[in-house]
């Protein structure tokens, strides 16, 4: 390096083309309509982190909903379970199922969509049997009692096959399946 090229000597010209060639170009003083130095992101770079974050949005809102909804049915499905439970403790202790989720201690109890379970007792429970939970070909999916939540749509039918028992929760075959009914 000569004297002349040398960072102390260089004229002001060549040392801000220096410094503009190696510094950080996006923040160098520009003017602006004022007269004065400013320094900040154009439009369209603003533009582009709009449409990058948008994009980004769009990928993971969808996904998200997806991870809740299949946790709440998970957890449905764990307190249906519970539920079937605490049903089995008061036969074994009484002989007889419950005629309401109350005695057993989940009376008002709510699914994960803010709706209460639903509970029919079947085995000597005389009135009722008629609003039994059926399968797809219309025959009785328990023969003890029914336990299910009306799923996301807060909305049920008697039969699996009725669009609004899709996303039901449903406790079947005397507790051998407890899941979605689309599932069943």
């Amino acid at each position: 390096m000569n004297a002349d090229n040398h960072p102390m000597h260089l004229k002001p010209s060549r040392l801000r083309r220096c410094q503009t060639f190696f510094g950080p170009a996006n923040l160098r003083p520009t003017k602006g309509a004022s007269g004065g130095d400013r320094r900040g992101f154009t439009l369209v770079e603003i533009m582009i982190s709009i449409a990058i974050a948008a994009t980004l949005a769009a990928i993971a809102i969808p996904n998200y909903v997806r991870y809740t909804e299949r946790a709440r049915v998970a957890r449905a499905i764990a307190e249906v379970k519970n539920i079937e439970k605490a049903v089995y403790n008061f036969f074994s202790d009484h002989d007889e199922f419950p005629d309401s989720l109350s005695q057993v201690g989940f009376g008002g109890y709510q699914d994960p969509w803010g709706n209460p379970y639903r509970y029919l007792r079947i085995d000597g429970g005389g009135p009722g049997k008629g609003k039994m939970r059926k399968d797809h070909s219309l025959v009785p999916v328990n023969s003890d009692f029914d336990l299910y939540s009306m799923g996301r749509d807060g909305a049920s039918q008697g039969p699996f096959t009725a669009k609004a028992s899709q996303d039901d929760i449903v406790r079947a075959n005397n507790g051998g399946y407890v899941g979605l009914v689309s599932n069943y």
